[in-house]
């Protein structure tokens, strides 16, 4: 049964949240998170925690990084941006961590922008693919997901390419949805048509009953539904309890196993973007590598979430590396630039610069079919 088979996952996730403040052993590289680990996003939030935490355990299990014990110091922030932006500001005023690591959501990430910039912190991985931290450059950001808006655009070419023309879009009324409706606009751009319907959603409090009318009024081949965990799943149902068989279409920061739960019956063909490998692809070098990890804790299956978690913390190793013994922050931001065609597995290259802090470049899309996604 599907609850079975991710019991493990979910159970690492939650039992990892409270490092730190659970009495472990003691670390000497602490590393920073502030994400969703409750509310609405809860269910991906903790499946990157549980891949992440496959490379640190590791790492940590032969000796750290130049003898030294990565420990990441979590904050839930339950989704909400001031919490974010109070959560950031305790760990790295109070905490004194050495850097950030993998925020979720992307006005959350932006919230905390100017105490990396004050005090020369370095955020790895934010788990959001929001252009605004790609271009123009963040001193501080390294990206390692591709962008929310080259996932948009290609939604969007794929449902024009098997001949649906009435499409419409429902965009969240943050910084996020604003980003990635930009990406679906240049996908209608290149497919020569409009939306049939552009609607947007409250991030907290969608009202799926003014939303669902418009998209069956606009007789809606699909749906591009760009929103976070919860608010879609909720909006997937309404649309089909109200009749609506449009084929839907979100994007990667809904690739979780917990997701496909959530959703039930309503899951299938459901369409998700990934920007990482299938994590079922054992010929993958990083898939193989993270699967093997999983499996010797009890995981007996990966999601994209925990491999999405999983690369990041390569990338976050690989920076403490190349910092040297006993780093500072500045020595992380300029070991980060430093990386040119890091493999994080499979061919997956992840390149920075001072002028480029954009990581990896990569979009698939998948369907839930039989509560899997496959490619």
């Amino acid at each position: 049964m599907r609850t079975k088979r991710f019991a493990g996952l979910r159970a690492a996730a939650l039992s990892l949240a409270c490092l730190g403040a659970c009495g472990m052993a003691q670390a000497q590289l602490v590393i920073g998170q502030t994400a969703g680990i409750s509310g609405s996003v809860a269910a991906s939030v903790n499946e990157t925690i549980a891949g992440a935490q496959l490379v640190i355990d590791a790492v940590n299990a032969q000796g750290g990084v130049y003898g030294e014990r990565i420990e990441i110091t979590r904050m839930d922030d339950a989704f909400d941006v001031k919490r974010a932006g109070a959560n950031a500001k305790v760990l790295i005023e109070q905490r004194q961590v050495l850097a950030m690591f993998m925020t979720r959501g992307t006005p959350h990430t932006q919230a905390i922008i100017p105490l990396l910039d004050a005090h020369g912190v370095a955020l790895i991985a934010p788990s959001t693919g929001a252009m605004a931290l790609h271009q123009p450059v963040q001193r501080h950001v390294f990206n390692v997901r591709s962008t929310y808006q080259r996932e948009a655009e290609k939604a969007v070419a794929h449902l024009s390419t098997v001949g649906m023309n009435r499409i419409s879009v429902v965009h969240v009324t943050d910084s996020f949805g604003a980003d990635a409706l930009e990406g679906a606009k240049k996908g209608f751009a290149k497919a020569g048509f409009e939306p049939a319907a552009v609607v947007p959603a409250d991030r907290d409090k969608p009202d799926y009953a003014a939303i669902v009318p418009k998209l069956v009024a606009a007789n809606s081949q699909a749906v591009l539904w760009i929103g976070s965990g919860t608010a879609v799943v909720d909006g997937v149902k309404a649309l089909r309890a109200a009749g609506s068989a449009a084929q839907v279409v979100t994007l990667s920061n809904n690739a979780s196993s917990g997701f496909i739960q959530q959703l039930g019956d309503a899951s299938k063909g459901v369409i998700v973007t990934q920007v990482f490998p299938s994590e079922r692809s054992v010929a993958n070098a990083m898939v193989k590598e993270a699967l093997t990890m999983a499996r010797a804790k009890g995981m007996n299956e990966l999601s994209p979430a925990s491999l999405e978690g999983f690369a990041s913390a390569k990338v976050l190793v690989e920076g403490l590396r190349r910092a040297g013994p006993k780093p500072t922050r500045a020595k992380v931001v300029t070991a980060l630039e430093s990386i040119r065609g890091f493999d994080v597995g499979g061919g997956l290259e992840v390149s920075y610069s001072p002028t480029d802090h954009s990581g990896i470049d990569f979009a698939d899309l998948s369907i839930i079919s039989d509560g899997r996604f496959k490619r």
